[in-house]
This record gives C-alpha cells, structure tokens and sequence, in this order.
C-alpha cells in the first residue's frame, strides 16, 4: 500500500515539500531486535522522514520523499539482507518457501528465543552471544560430553598426546654430534590418564563453568527432533522457540565394508582412552586426522602401517606437499600403502586379515593386522536424527545442512553452524559462524562469515600450514599467479637448528603483487599461517613483505625470504639481505 500525504512529519510542517507513505509486509523478523535493525539500515538515508518497523505485525511503514529516495530502493534496502524480504510488492521477491509467519505459531509465544541443538564450541558462541543481548536460550546436547568434539575426542586429547611423542622423539634423536640421545621409559597408560585428566580440567573450566556464568541459559541432556519448525523434541517432552541453531557437529565416516562389524574397529573416539599400548595399527585413511595419529603413535612405539585408498597422503594438497610429508614420515618407520581399496576383513586367530586389491596395479594383496584397525576416513554431520525431513529443511547430498553467507538454512529462522554445515571444519570457524548466526538473528545484523585467507595446520612434524589458495586451486579459478618456494635449507634459522626439513611456498598474483596463498611444510610451520592469513587478508603485497623486518634467526624470516624469492635468487643473497 501506498498513500501519498503532504507536509511534515513528527509535527514538522514542510511547506512546498511532497512525501509519500509506504507499508511493506516484510518476512523473516524473529523479533523486536530485527524490527530495529531495519529501520537502523535507513538511519542515515537521505529522502527518510520517518520509519517505523513492527515484529509483531511483520510490517514497516516508512514516509519518505519521493525527490531524494523511491519505493524501490526501500525495498531493495531490505531485500538486500538474507534475513528480510519484502512481500508483493514490484520488484520483492517471494517469502521463503516452508517458513511460517512466527507470529501466528502458537500466537507468537515460544518458551525460548533460541533452541541451540550440539554441546560444542559453534553451541557455547551462540549462547554466549544470545545471552549478551538478553535472549533466553536453551541449549540441548546429545552424544559426546558438553564441549563436543574438540575438547573430549579431538583437537585437545591428540595435540596432547602429539607433544608427549615430540617429547620422546626429541630425547631420542638428536642432529648435534656432540649430543647422545638417550631414549626414555614411556609409561604409556600415565600418558593416557594425563591426558583424560586434562580433558576433564578443560571441559570444567572452558565449558561446565563458562555455562555456569552464562544469563539465561538452560542445558539439556538428551537428543532432539523436530516435531515442526518451532518445537523439537526430547524425551517425549516439547520444546518451542522463535528460533534455532543446529550445531550438532560430526563424526567418523565409517566405510562400507564386508565384516568391519564383526572384527570391530577404533575411531579418535575411542583410540585416545585406550590405555594399553596397542602392539601395531593399521590406519585406513591419509588424511589429516589419520596422519597425526599416525605420527603420535609411531613415536610413542606403536608400530603403525596406512592404508590410503587414493595415491598419495593428505590428497586435499598438492602433489609436493604429499610427497615432502610422507619421506619424512617414512623416515621415522611408518608404512605406506597407497591405492588400497580394501574389500573385506576378517578374524583368524588374534589377527586382522585385511584383503582387497591395488586400485593402480590391479594386484590382490592380504594384509595381517595383530593389533587395531583406526578408522581415520573422513567425516559426516550429525544430522540423521534431527527430523529434518519434518520441517523440509534442505541438506545437501551428504546430509551437510545448507546455509547462505550467513548461516542461514532454508528456513528463514533456522541457521545452522559448524561441522554440520559445508563450511570449512575448524573448531575456531565454528565458532565465528555461530556468533555471526545469533547476531544476524537478534541484532539485526546482516553479516557474512568472511573466510578469505583462512588459516589452518596439519600437526604433524614436520606441520603442513596454509592460508589462502594454492596455485591448483589459482589456476582453477583463471586468477593470474606465480609461485616462490624456498627450502628450509636457505632459511637460517633452520640451518642453525640443523632441521632442514620441508619448505615455504608462497603464491601471489603478479598482476597486483598480492599475495593469495602460502603453504608451509616446516618442523612448528603452523606458526607461520596467522602472518600469511593476514598479509592475504588486508592486502600487504609481497613486495611489503620483502621489505618488512623480520628477526634474523627466526622460522618467520622465511617468508620474508620466499617473499624476496619472486625477484631475486635466494643462494645469492648474503645472511639478513633485502
């Protein structure tokens, strides 16, 4: 509707001046926050005299003139938001398909504003910033202890446990002539308990504790379904809310095949609780969570064989990251078996007959396993138990639950965040999309998760680390690149620690001179990604790069050095050059 009135506003009388009133159905308002974060998006437009946005009655009434700003930028001022349509109106689109008007569920009053679904780091930011804005939320957790994956089976228990086997690898091999290395007694079972005592400290004081102080916060135990897009389910008792974040993680892709059952099989779950020390492991998958148990366990005295179904060790890189990695890691004993399609397994005896053929040469093998097999094969979300088929909410053909730039599903009041989602699998972006998810929700925010020069580490030793884009995935997507890469060997503070091993790679666009991508293969490499992610990130060149100060003797002179690389040769410059 729009009605045409003359004059003022606000007892101001504009003599001469036209305006025009405008009401707009508006869909995807959860609440009187997002009401104000419209009518905020026309706090400073020029032609708005006066704008009043109602959650209740789902609508907003702006007066305006017509001379300074139209109808239609109003609406597309509002369409340009993921959360906010504008309804009927030329040039609007649609509402969104499945999502009801909330006002008319149950009249508008839900037991909570926000039903968090998972118990982990995405479930812990959504809480924490839902309860800053004054949101009474209620978060349920099913599975794995409150803290999720990270604290109690993944990143807390196997960094752990790969500093206890730095440890004994450093004590027994040294580079220096003038240094005996003296292998020491491993009491493998105290690691263990170590590290589950260290879990238990960490899930006290990072999450039971944090909830403790969090206002408005209710946790439950159990597991959820949706019953329709306002209520799930726990126990045969209702639960409604205006709005929801599933945060529900994943877990270990168990593979399809013939007798895994029956021999049985270890994950990250329950091989970090096992405390007598297993005689051998046989791990299928070469991927990330695969090597770094491989690499932990190896060195703790467990002898350890991979079975990779592709042809090369951590596939997701490239061909010279793979092969630089795996020398190093034969060089410490591990066995690699590439191109390993497995068939089947089967007990005979005490031992694990593990059969199939070579996918490259076509030849039949049978591999004997007297200890454990480890399931290291990917993962995939937690989302078969939700009841998403209730609420026709859209998954993608894995079950990964699809979001827009903001977190939100294909339910307008539903959003999404974390390893249940296909975005990038990190305990740290987990928890930045769920905090962009609640302030989108309940600020009136309209922010989308930023990944660009994303920073990750692979903690094996050496580590794989990157930022950015690799020169596959440059080429991939026709942006011009060239690459420097620099050995450890020319990098002094490598040199003068007689560890050698691996490489700095930086890609950059030479058309800008930006840098776009960085992958380092180093013994504490990991500490060079937040320099790269930022140099990507806020645009510092390469040539600033090369020309920035960096502390002689130091990992991170690397880059300054394969920065310089791009123009000059390396093996001429003298010790600090420029």
């Amino acid at each position: 509707m729009v009605k045409k009135i003359f004059g003022g506003n606000d007892g101001v009388d504009w003599p001469g001046s036209k305006t025009e009133e405008i009401q707009l159905e508006i869909t995807g308002m959860t609440c009187d926050h997002c009401a104000t974060g419209i009518e905020r998006k026309f706090a400073d437009r020029k032609g708005i005299i006066d704008k009043q946005v109602s959650y209740p009655k789902g609508n907003g009434t702006f007066v305006f003139d017509p001379n300074k700003i139209s109808k239609g930028e109003i609406v597309d001022t509002i369409n340009a938001t993921s959360n906010y349509k504008v309804v009927g109106q030329n040039g609007a689109v649609p509402a969104k398909k499945n999502t009801r008007d909330i006002a008319s569920v149950n009249g508008g009053n839900f037991q909570y504003d926000l039903i968090i679904i998972g118990g982990g780091s995405a479930a812990f930011s959504a809480a924490t910033n839902a309860s800053e804005l004054g949101k009474k939320t209620l978060l349920i957790n099913g599975g794995l202890p409150i803290g999720g994956t990270c604290v109690n089976v993944g990143c807390v228990p196997s960094k752990n446990l790969i500093r206890a086997a730095e440890s004994v690898h450093h004590s027994s091999v040294s580079p220096f002539r003038g240094i005996k290395p003296n292998p020491p007694e491993i009491d493998f079972k105290a690691i263990i308990q170590q590290k589950k005592e260290l879990v238990r400290v960490m899930q006290q004081k990072k999450y039971l504790d944090v909830a403790d102080g969090i206002e408005g916060l209710t946790i439950l135990e159990g597991w959820a379904t949706f019953k329709d897009e306002h209520t799930v389910v726990v126990d045969e008792k209702e639960y409604t809310a205006s709005n929801f974040l599933i945060a529900t993680g994943a877990t270990t892709n168990i593979p399809s095949i013939d007798g895994l059952g029956d021999v049985g099989y270890l994950t990250n779950v329950s091989l970090f609780d096992l405390e007598e020390k297993p005689e051998s492991l046989t791990i299928l998958g070469a991927g990330y969570i695969g090597l770094e148990i491989a690499m932990a366990y190896n060195r703790l005295g467990v002898k350890i064989r991979v079975l990779e179904f592709t042809d090369r060790v951590l596939r997701t890189q490239t061909p010279d990251i793979s092969a630089e990695l795996e020398k190093h890691m034969k060089n410490e004993g591990i066995d690699f078996q590439p191109n390993d399609r497995i068939e089947k397994v089967e007990k005979q005896g005490n031992n694990i007959i593990i059969k199939g053929g070579n996918a490259k040469t076509k030849e039949p093998f049978e591999r004997v396993e007297p200890g454990y097999l480890v399931i290291a094969t990917g993962t995939k979300p937690n989302t078969g138990k939700l009841g998403l088929e209730n609420i026709n909410l859209e998954v993608e053909e894995k079950g990964y639950i699809k979001v827009n730039g903001q977190m939100q599903t294909s339910l307008a009041h539903i959003y999404a965040a974390g390893d249940c989602t296909n975005t990038p699998a990190f305990v740290y972006t987990a928890a930045k999309e769920a905090k962009v998810a609640v302030r989108n929700v309940f600020a009136g925010e309209s922010k989308e998760v930023d990944y660009t020069g994303l920073p990750w580490v692979v903690f094996t030793d050496p580590q794989v680390a990157g930022a950015g884009i690799d020169e596959q995935e440059a080429a991939a997507k026709g942006i011009p690149h060239d690459v420097s890469v620099v050995p450890l060997s020319e990098v002094p503070r490598s040199a003068a620690a007689l560890d050698t091993r691996g490489f700095i790679k930086l890609i950059r666009n030479p058309e800008t001179d930006n840098l776009i991508g960085a992958r380092i293969v180093a013994p504490e490499g990991g500490e060079l990604a937040m320099q790269a992610s930022l140099a990507i990130r806020y645009g510092i060149t390469v040539s600033e790069l090369a020309e920035s100060f960096h502390p002689y003797l130091t990992l991170s002179e690397g880059i300054k050095l394969a920065a310089i690389t791009f123009n000059k040769d390396i093996a001429e410059l003298s010790c600090c050059a420029s």
